[in-house]
């Protein structure tokens, strides 16, 4: 099956799973949910329609550059209560979490080659701005990769493709951590969308991890 990669690679990104309240995590890797959340954005698609094609998609991560996890917080007033009255002499500080200086080449895969064109072009000339998990959080370098568009099952691809990034010393040389969705085993991951983006509904997923050996050249 045909496979389309894209980079995710910014000062800042942040890929919430199972953010509650006034917390919000991250994920060490991008989540399904915020890459097709980003895929909806270059399509112009809105939040309320339907996701079931794209979610149907098989997702590949490949961490080219480990990001460093970061803490932030905001505060905020005027909380409104569990009795429904605002409270607007009281503040509430919110931990905010992300990752610094992490590069991604994220691999999308199916059956459907005119989907996947789709988003190729989208990506070139997205309808709405893209972002890496928050709307803050711009990419340094443009997701759309001119050649992403490949004829290669989702592993071969990510194998094949050339680094986004100088190797870490923590890096072994020429392997690249990579995580690949599986049907039926894995460690599980609440990020796959099961409904449209506004009524925020999310179900598991597996996702299986390991190391794979790729070029040592550096794409520019």
């Amino acid at each position: 099956m045909p496979a389309l990669l894209l980079r995710l690679q910014g000062p800042l990104q942040s890929w919430g799973t199972t953010s509650r309240f006034d917390e919000r995590d991250t994920q060490l890797e991008p989540s399904k949910s915020g890459v097709l959340g980003l895929v909806c954005a270059a399509l112009g698609r809105d939040r309320s329609e339907s996701v079931d094609d794209l979610a149907g998609l098989q997702l590949g991560v490949r961490v080219d550059r480990e990001g460093v996890p970061m803490r932030d917080y905001q505060t905020a007033t005027g909380v409104v209560l569990a009795t429904g009255k605002v409270d607007r002499e009281r503040t509430v500080v919110g931990p905010r979490y992300y990752l610094s200086d992490a590069a991604f080449l994220v691999g999308l895969e199916g059956t459907d080659s005119i989907l996947l064109e789709r988003i190729h072009q989208a990506l070139r000339s997205p309808v709405w701005p893209l972002s890496l998990g928050r709307k803050s959080f711009v990419p340094g370098s443009p997701p759309y990769l001119t050649d992403g568009l490949r004829e290669q099952g989702l592993l071969e691809a990510l194998e094949s493709y050339p680094r986004l990034a100088s190797p870490q010393r923590s890096q072994k040389e020429g392997m690249l951590r990579v995580l690949l969705e599986d049907a039926s085993e894995g460690s599980i991951r609440l990020d796959q969308p099961v409904a449209p983006f506004a009524e925020r509904r999310f179900g598991p997923r597996f996702v299986k991890s390991g190391v794979i050996r790729v070029p040592d050249k550096i794409n520019a």
